[in-house]
């Protein structure tokens, strides 16, 4: 009598069981039907793409900068104020004041994209590629002047004002949005920009496509750090008659009076970080999927 045969061990025996006549070869499972030709089946793949952004990236940040408000709002509360304080801080003006900050960088930031980023394509255009270090010296004359000198001679020429604040807060902030604008541009691939035209698109088409898609993680970065420019350039409007939180700053400062001060100061360094973390979304939601490195 022969002892029962054991079936021959598999070659792979971490690999899954599959019914008869399915076998899996790089991803796709085939199934013999029979006629001859094997029918297949791609595997469906189980990951998920990473989320762009996870609740700590959402939450941390406002939560903190609620706290720290809420406890200056608190000890604003108790602080004895004095006649000359509670002027300051009268009819709403702490309100007022952050308003027109506000509208102060929000303007200067739009009027910095309308020149920056334009003005950073035609120069990377072929025609007008030789004025680039021209434009670029001039950016960086305006970024290296001190702001408080640069707005004292736009008062002289323009008058007191919010209009010279403006003008100043966009000469001083067009340098990081125009540089990493030409410095996208240029670092494209140009083996990509040749096969787009080789597949016949237009030269707009393959800057709206293509070239401008693929510099847009550095655009951000130069519009994000032009914001929070604006935001602390915005404080010395006050000196030319611009308004904006360094009213406050300036009111404490020449009367001594701390609480007066330090509102202003704090709600100054509270909106920079908060612009700085609206940024930093936009810059994650508005990068392209196809340019994220995944782990």
């Amino acid at each position: 009598m022969t002892p029962p045969q054991e079936p021959p061990l598999s070659p792979h025996p971490t690999e899954p069981r599959r019914p008869d006549g399915e076998h899996e070869v790089k991803g796709h499972t085939f199934r013999d039907t029979g006629d001859g030709e094997p029918e297949a089946t791609p595997v469906v793949s189980a990951t998920r793409e990473p989320r762009r952004l996870t609740w700590q990236k959402l939450t941390f940040l406002p939560v903190t900068l609620l706290v720290v408000l809420l406890i200056t709002w608190l000890w604003f509360r108790n602080a004895d104020l004095d006649s000359i304080s509670k002027n300051a801080l009268a009819d709403g003006n702490v309100w007022v004041r952050l308003k027109q900050h506000i509208e102060l960088t929000v303007i200067s930031t739009f009027f910095v994209l309308l020149i920056a980023i334009p003005l950073g394509i035609l120069l990377t255009r072929k025609r007008l590629r030789p004025a680039a270090p021209f434009a670029m010296a001039l950016a960086n004359i305006g970024q290296a002047t001190p702001a408080i000198g640069l707005l004292a001679l736009l008062v002289i020429w323009m008058g007191i004002g919010m209009k010279a604040a403006l003008v100043g807060m966009v000469i001083y902030a067009v340098l990081p949005v125009l540089s990493n604008t030409i410095a996208g541009l240029k670092a494209n691939d140009p083996t990509l920009l040749e096969a787009a035209r080789g597949i016949g698109m237009s030269p707009m088409g393959v800057l709206g496509k293509v070239e401008l898609p693929l510099a847009v993680p550095l655009i951000l970065a130069g519009v994000r750090t032009a914001l929070v420019l604006n935001v602390g350039t915005a404080t010395l409007a006050t000196f030319g008659g611009g308004g904006g939180l360094g009213d406050l700053i300036s009111t404490g400062i020449t009367t001594q009076r701390m609480p007066v001060l330090v509102l202003g100061s704090i709600l100054t360094v509270a909106l920079a970080l908060l612009v700085d973390w609206l940024a930093s979304l936009a810059e994650i939601m508005l990068r392209p999927r196809g340019l994220e490195v995944r782990s």
